[in-house]
């Protein structure tokens, strides 16, 4: 066919967009996220965007971390030139005060510092931490799940430390990537694109082994998807190699460079920030602190940052192949193929779950208060 007369294929909106009321949106709003590392949040008012809502993120003085809508309810002056005191944040306008939990504390305009001000409240989110980070409940109130823990964060051995990273999949890293974050949640399920890409393309990006093509069996979990892959190694062994996209975002992949094998080293949640951006942030057992920023491969001696553009088209890896897939992908596009089956499952299991929330249901995996994964690299 001539691109002549081509017409563009469309977008898959029910499985793309994060705001308020949409499908996916809606299905996110009822876990908790991961929207900042706990160094972020800190007595300077911090804007950030999550699930397509800018908020402001901040830490009293006292210790307490708040997430609140950011026009003061009331005149509408952004809390982003609020202070940060002691018990809250204050408005620069009128000075009216607000607790973490948008409690307004004070009205110093008003006589007696607001004989009203327990009928104010600024729109807040509930947050917690844990892990080095802080999470936000962004859904109904009446269906707030409880925040799980994860038995791969639990359990340090005596020379491990939990460590935590926030620039997307390691040093020099991506941040904010411009892109809508199924593209790289999708590729968790993507096990054919690793000796390709990761292996033949660019080089060994990680490790030999990697570079082999896989025997892959897909299969469905109460949490999500599952991928297992056999890669027959040199050395006579067999990796068994296990890989898992969990609700609502977990990445649970063990590390490509493989080590002495054994469970998962680390999860990463890919925070959806809109439409068309996300964030990837990570919390692992390592030896060191600044281990799990440390992961991403190099080329030429530099970080991914430091490439020229010749060297990205020399070098590509993920930000390269999902990036370039557009701010969205088009789906009708697509010529999905056998080697796909753990995307389309990720996707049909992402849709029904959705489904479920629109119906009054609640998703899979809301209210496990201790998870345990499967995933690791282990040799047979």
């Amino acid at each position: 066919m001539s691109a002549y007369t081509h017409t563009p294929g469309a977008v898959r909106e029910d499985l793309v967009r994060v705001g308020r009321g949409t499908l996916m949106g809606e299905l996110l709003r009822r876990y908790w996220h991961p929207v900042a590392l706990s160094e972020e949040a800190t007595d300077t008012p911090r804007s950030i965007q999550v699930l397509g809502e800018e908020l402001i993120l901040f830490r009293t003085q006292a210790g307490a971390p708040g997430l609140l809508y950011p026009r003061c309810c009331h005149r509408g002056t952004s809390l982003y030139y609020g202070r940060v005191e002691d018990d809250g944040i204050r408005c620069c306008y009128h000075g009216w005060k607000f607790a973490p939990d948008g409690a307004c504390l004070d009205q110093p305009c008003e006589p007696e510092g607001g004989r009203q001000k327990q009928r104010f409240r600024q729109p807040w989110y509930p947050v917690q931490e844990r892990y080095g980070m802080v999470f936000a409940y962004l859904g109904p109130p009446d269906r707030m799940p409880v925040l799980p823990r994860y038995r791969e964060l639990e359990e340090l051995a005596p020379d491990e430390i939990l460590d935590t990273d926030g620039t997307g999949l390691g040093s020099g890293g991506w941040g904010t990537v411009p892109c809508n974050w199924m593209q790289h949640f999708e590729n968790v399920m993507d096990p054919y694109h690793v000796p390709i890409l990761h292996g033949v393309f660019s080089g060994a990006q990680f490790v030999a082994a990697m570079a082999v093509m896989p025997e892959v069996e897909f299969d469905a979990t109460p949490r999500g998807v599952r991928s297992v892959q056999l890669r027959k190694l040199e050395d006579g062994r067999t990796l068994r190699r296990i890989t898992e996209a969990c609700f609502p975002t977990l990445r649970v992949v063990p590390s490509p460079r493989l080590g002495a094998g054994g469970r998962v080293e680390s999860i990463g949640w890919v925070l959806p920030l809109d439409d068309t951006h996300f964030r990837i942030l990570v919390a692992g057992r390592a030896r060191e602190k600044g281990e799990l920023g440390r992961m991403r491969s190099s080329y030429n001696g530099k970080a991914w940052t430091e490439l020229t553009e010749a060297e990205h088209r020399a070098f590509p890896g993920d930000w390269e192949a999902q990036v370039g897939q557009g701010a969205i992908t088009l789906h009708g596009e697509e010529h999905l193929a056998s080697s796909d089956r753990g995307v389309a499952m990720l996707r049909r299991m992402w849709l029904r779950e959705a489904e479920r929330v629109a119906r009054g249901e609640d998703p899979a995996g809301v209210g496990e208060e201790l998870v345990a994964f499967e995933a690791g690299n282990y040799f047979v």
